[in-house]
């Protein structure tokens, strides 16, 4: 069976299991299984693979029509040009937070040596972009998850960024000493508790305790919200990623702390609504 040959086999029991991008996703699995870049599998597309290639690739077909996310089967996604290890501990990164961190990215640009704390830090991909991409940046990253940090931390260590962050082990700010930091972000949990049994197949597969907000999907942001004024310089910045539906309502919730101003949201590549920033007042 040659490499095109597979990936066509491949594509077609995708598309008929209702996987969502086939094509691309029948490439990518060739791709990590071969070890191969994308220009090779395009030039050699008639090269014969051998069985133990074809074997290991369709039972990871099998994998994809049951649901598991390709990420875990590779461990590989990209992120702010960046490559994280992920597993099924930690949230799938999504191009969408990309957004939160260029946020993040562009105020932090008024201080010198930025103070960030970065709540629900999962695979690290927020707190590692923010070191990476802001010179002199302190960043301290704080998961609930012993899992989570474990990736997080080698996260850091791939991306040669260590030394610039502090990881701990927390539920939110319970084990945070009160000291003052000039920007907090989040990615939170913000999927409704009864919508969770309707999310695909694939994101079913990833961990429950980053996905579920609660009963209306909003506890993470009161929380960070009543108490994040506390950790915050004067003027300092609380910057969110938020679900496409939840801009008013914790547009509200912020209003409702009289401890916050200059609150603006911006939208994703897809026109919804995906993050919320707020500056202490």
């Amino acid at each position: 069976m040659t490499i095109k040959q597979a990936i066509t086999k491949g594509m077609i029991m995708l598309k008929s299991n209702n996987v969502e991008s086939p094509k691309l996703k029948a490439r990518l699995l060739l791709q990590y299984v071969l070890d191969k870049p994308r220009q090779y599998i395009i030039v050699y597309d008639n090269k014969e693979i051998d069985k133990q290639q074809q074997w290991q690739y369709f039972v990871n077909i099998e994998k994809l029509t049951k649901g598991i996310p390709l990420q875990h089967i590779t461990h590989r996604q990209e992120f702010m040009k960046m490559d994280f290890f992920v597993d099924e501990n930690v949230l799938i990164p999504r191009s969408d937070t990309e957004i939160l961190v260029e946020e993040v990215i562009k105020i932090a640009q008024k201080y010198n040596s930025p103070r960030i704390l970065d709540l629900c830090t999962g695979s690290g991909a927020i707190a590692i972009s923010l070191a990476k991409y802001i010179e002199n940046s302190q960043i301290t990253a704080v998961d609930i998850s012993e899992e989570a940090l474990r990736i997080a931390k080698l996260n850091a260590i791939n991306n040669n960024v260590e030394d610039k962050i502090t990881f701990v082990k927390s539920d939110l700010f319970e084990n945070i000493v009160k000291e003052k930091y000039d920007i907090i972000v989040s990615n939170p949990p913000y999927i409704k508790k009864d919508f969770m049994k309707k999310l695909d197949k694939e994101v079913q597969q990833e961990p429950y305790i980053a996905l579920d907000g609660g009963y209306d999907g909003l506890d993470f942001y009161r929380k960070i919200i009543s108490e994040g004024y506390q950790y915050l310089k004067f003027k300092g910045c609380l910057c969110m990623e938020i679900g496409y539906d939840q801009k008013q309502e914790v547009f509200d919730i912020i209003k409702s702390q009289e401890k916050y101003s200059n609150t603006y949201s911006k939208i994703d590549l897809g026109g919804n609504d995906r993050i919320v920033v707020t500056t202490v007042q």
